[in-house]
């Protein structure tokens, strides 16, 4: 594919109709596309250095088989999006499992990799009995990491929760019997083939131990007897040429007849003589030891064949503890970095093809940040990534998760664009951006949690390909941009509908209207050809592309005016100006250079099209940053009153089971009283009966009038009279005074507070509950100070007494913002301490333990009710000395009895 270059280009660059890219779909071409997308996706890994990625998770593997996958970037990539999104869920369930567990599983620490193992048995050759113990605890480990995800998914409410992992392990076969074979035949502690391995092993070291007790109590008898006869030092037996024998001095050779010489001593002052009568029972132990050492092989060969036969089933099973390692890894990685879990925009629907991702860190780039991977490894045997160090390794990091370094950004791409053009100041972020896209694709295909905050969204890709970087090369004879289009026309043969392109500084190295145009070209065939393409330039022109085409985007990296550096933070939706000027001025680039540069900018742009710019500019950024601390001010205020709402929710949720309660304790109350009440009237009219029996006439009427006295202080006792201390001629004259508490005579005397003072219609407003009404005069009455007090201490508990601004966009004066700083002014059952009814002592007790047990910067209402005032004189008292009182507001119209204290 030829690519024009021509100046005539830049004229139909904005055509898309007139420039087509003929890719070649031939069955022939089929393998050639296939090894050149090979090539790219692996050129694209190494671009986006995936491999450093894939390093870091090895440190958090467990078996030798994870840690090598991972050292060498051997990491599985779901084929396609249901594969991803099961590798996600194997991590999630990992992380699960490591939440329980508190550390890896340690089954997985004692699994070994046996491939080589397999190999050697396939090929015929002998494993040893190290081999063959290396094999069954491999075996022993699989099947005990099994068992103890199963026992974790046993119950109802977890089964869900680990089924991504026991679904992996569900088909395998453990080969039980051949573990048990392993272990029966051989003893791994002591590395040796047990008797019981076979019959014919067992009766030949039978033999052999009865041969050779034989054998050794011959040898002592004619030890013994030289050493009796002076012919050695102190008896010595030996085995020599694989014989048992008898050291004897040369000069006492005498002392064995017929005895079979098998070694003589350096210095030759000794022999090693084999008695004729132990000849027979050497060649016996000979014989027999050859005879166990051909049987051991024989159950060597055995479990050899055993295993070869298994070759298959063992494969199955360590790819499937592969999955399980890295899974783990994965999840402990995700941990490591505060990463949450990735979704992908579901297939079908309008958010197909959405990128969602806020917060989002470079992996590689958090390192810094971490605790060190290398610690990691130096103690990655135990539990060293769980340990209690470990559980703290971002000690840089902010309350939120995420650190300052380095500075998270936003991505957002919304349906339907299928070009992002970014724009910006050199050293600006532009391209660490678009690798942390392209990571952040791999990673979640991969099913790896990325450090990003809330719940990022982006499509599955099939491919990503990228081109970033210098492709120069002086051996294929290509200069900068030769090496980039090359491998741009590569990238657009193999690309396809579910492909993400990466394209860095598009155009550049040329002639820039050629590149321009060029630029403009590719972008527009791009649009139609790929899920999503995000590229970087220095060409304003290009973000005039979004003002044709809905599928396009822009994105500027920002770059303060004030500090004259970047942020590094992206603008989507807007683009930027390179400010090289600002930049070179900022590492201390030659003035005079500078300012020469600066008249040649104001010639070819006109000033006050420059100026314009920049104070527009200004402005976006001055609005961008007041609706950012609106949209901050707005969710804090949403989030109290979301609280305030909840509390007072679960309090209305109550009010009738307490309603409930109260009545029925007041009806034991009243009952009990009742049933006291009869007992002492039965009591004095029983003592009545006894003293009339006894009494003599002339005392009836005295015990009458004494028995009458004493029921009448009973019913008194518990019937006191009502007091009123205003009397009904006095209604007439009365005139309520707002905040005042009267009785409604129209509502069976309930109680309501004065509102409004009468107008001259004789009309008065009050409020019962949540009800204002106007009501005459003469329907109201006045009460008394012991109606006043069973009022005050029948207050609901909970008032209605929100005092939130609604204001959030202007300041509302010093009280206000000191109210707010103390949260909602609202009653519950949770900052309010009920002193009625008490002692002083105890209420001052109380009082002191309440305002102890309230948290900074809060309020506590003080509920001291009406009655003597003892009690509120002290409370108020304690409020106006006690050090965490930063001040208290006393009772008000709407509610009696209360002083709502501000504690610091």
């Amino acid at each position: 594919m030829q690519l024009a270059k021509s100046p005539a280009l830049f004229s139909l660059a904005f055509r898309p109709s007139t420039i087509t890219f003929s890719i070649s779909n031939s069955p022939e071409s089929n393998s050639h596309r296939l090894t050149l997308s090979r090539s790219l996706q692996a050129e694209t890994l190494k671009i986006l250095e995936w491999g450093s990625v894939c390093k870091q998770l090895s440190a958090f593997t467990s078996t030798s088989m994870g840690f090598s996958a991972a050292e060498k970037a051997r990491i599985p990539f779901g084929r396609n999006r249901e594969e991803s999104r099961k590798l996600l869920d194997q991590t999630a369930a990992a992380g699960e499992a490591l939440t329980v567990m508190g550390s890896r599983p340690s089954d997985l620490r004692d699994i070994e990799d046996v491939s080589a193992i397999m190999d050697s048995a396939s090929l015929g050759q002998l494993l040893t009995i190290k081999e063959l113990c290396a094999m069954r605890r491999t075996l022993m480990a699989a099947r005990g990491l099994f068992q103890k995800l199963k026992q974790m998914g046993s119950s109802e409410d977890s089964r869900e929760r680990y089924l991504p992992l026991v679904e992996l392990l569900q088909n395998c076969d453990f080969l039980v019997e051949l573990e048990q074979k392993i272990g029966f035949c051989i003893d791994c502690n002591l590395s040796i083939i047990l008797d019981r391995a076979s019959d014919d092993l067992e009766i030949i070291r039978s033999e052999r131990k009865m041969n050779m007790e034989k054998l050794e109590s011959l040898l002592k008898r004619v030890s013994s007897r030289i050493y009796q006869a002076g012919g050695i030092d102190s008896p010595l037996i030996t085995k020599r040429r694989s014989r048992m024998c008898v050291g004897i001095r040369a000069s006492h050779r005498h002392l064995v007849r017929n005895g079979v010489v098998l070694d003589v001593s350096s210095s030759g002052a000794t022999h090693f003589v084999e008695p004729k009568e132990a000849v027979e029972l050497n060649n016996m132990e000979v014989r027999l030891s050859n005879a166990e050492k051909a049987e051991e092989l024989a159950i060597l060969s055995l479990l050899t064949n055993e295993i070869a036969k298994s070759k298959e089933g063992i494969e199955y099973l360590l790819d499937k503890i592969l999955e399980i390692d890295l899974a783990f890894a994965r999840a402990a990685y995700a941990r490591w970095m505060n990463a949450v879990c990735p979704t992908f925009s579901s297939e079908g629907s309008e958010e197909l093809d959405s990128v969602d991702i806020d917060g989002i860190q470079h992996p590689l780039l958090l390192e810094s940040s971490l605790r060190s991977l290398s610690d990691i490894l130096a103690s990655k045997s135990e539990n060293a990534v769980w340990s209690s160090e470990a559980k703290g390794v971002a000690t840089q990091r902010s309350s939120d998760g995420i650190s300052d370094f380095p500075v998270p950004i936003d991505i957002k791409i919304g349906c339907g664009t299928r070009v992002v053009v970014i724009s910006g100041p050199n050293t600006g972020g532009k391209t660490a951006s678009m690798k942390t896209l392209g990571l952040a694709s791999l990673m979640s295909k991969a099913g790896m949690f990325l450090p990003a905050k809330n719940h990022p969204k982006l499509p599955w890709f099939n491919l990503v390909l990228a081109d970033i970087g210098d492709h120069q090369s002086l051996e294929q004879n290509l200069s900068t941009f030769s090496g980039h289009i090359s491998r741009i026309r590569n990238i657009l043969e193999v690309s396809s509908e579910e492909s993400l392109v990466l394209l860095d500084e598009i155009g550049g190295g040329t002639d820039p209207s050629e590149g321009l145009a060029l630029s403009t070209s590719i972008l527009q065939y791009l649009k139609d050809c790929v899920s999503l393409a995000v590229v970087t330039t220095h060409y304003a022109d290009l973000s005039l592309l979004k003002e044709k085409d809905n599928r396009f985007e822009n994105a500027a990296m920002e770059f303060s005016l004030q500090t004259l550096r970047p942020t590094y933070r992206i603008l989507w939706g807007s683009s930027g100006d390179s400010n090289a000027l600002s930049i070179a001025k900022t590492i201390g680039f030659d003035q005079n250079v500078i300012k020469n540069a600066q008249k040649w900018m104001d010639r070819l742009v006109p000033e006050q099209q420059q100026a314009r710019k920049g104070l527009l500019y200004q402005s976006l950024m001055e609005e961008r940053d007041r609706l950012e601390a609106q949209t901050k001010r707005a969710a804090s205020l949403h989030a109290d009153t979301m609280q305030l709402f909840r509390e007072i929710k679960d309090e209305a949720e109550d009010l009738d089971s307490r309603k409930t309660a109260l009545m029925v304790k007041e009806t034991l109350q009243v009952q009990q009283e009742v049933k006291a009440a009869k007992s002492q009237m039965e009591n004095v009219l029983q003592e009545f009966e006894n003293k009339l029996k006894t009494a003599s006439s002339d005392r009836f009427n005295s015990l009458i009038r004494k028995s009458e006295t004493a029921i009448a202080s009973i019913l008194e006792a518990h019937c006191p009279a009502y007091d009123s201390s205003v009397s009904e001629r006095d209604t007439n004259s009365y005139t309520p005074q707002v905040g005042e508490q009267v009785q409604l005579t129209k509502l069976r005397d309930k109680l309501a507070t004065v509102v409004e003072a009468p107008s001259d219609d004789e009309a008065v407003l009050v409020q019962y509950g949540k009800i204002k009404v106007r009501v005459k005069k003469s329907d109201i009455r006045p009460i008394s100070i012991s109606k006043k007090n069973i009022a005050a201490s029948s207050a609901p508990r909970l008032k209605q007494q929100v005092r939130l601004s609604r204001e959030f966009q202007t300041q509302n004066g010093d009280r206000k913002d000191e109210e707010a700083s103390y949260g909602a002014m609202v009653q519950t059952s949770k900052n309010t301490v009920d002193l009625r009814g008490m002692r002083v002592d105890e209420a001052a007790y109380n009082l002191e333990m309440a305002i102890a047990a309230r948290e900074p910067r809060s309020l506590l209402f003080v509920v001291h009710g009406m009655g003597t005032g003892a009690v509120k004189e002290r409370a108020i008292e304690m409020l106006r000395n006690h050090p965490r009182v930063a001040k208290y507001e006393q009772e008000s119209s709407m509610n009696y009895g209360c002083t709502v204290a501000f504690i610091n």
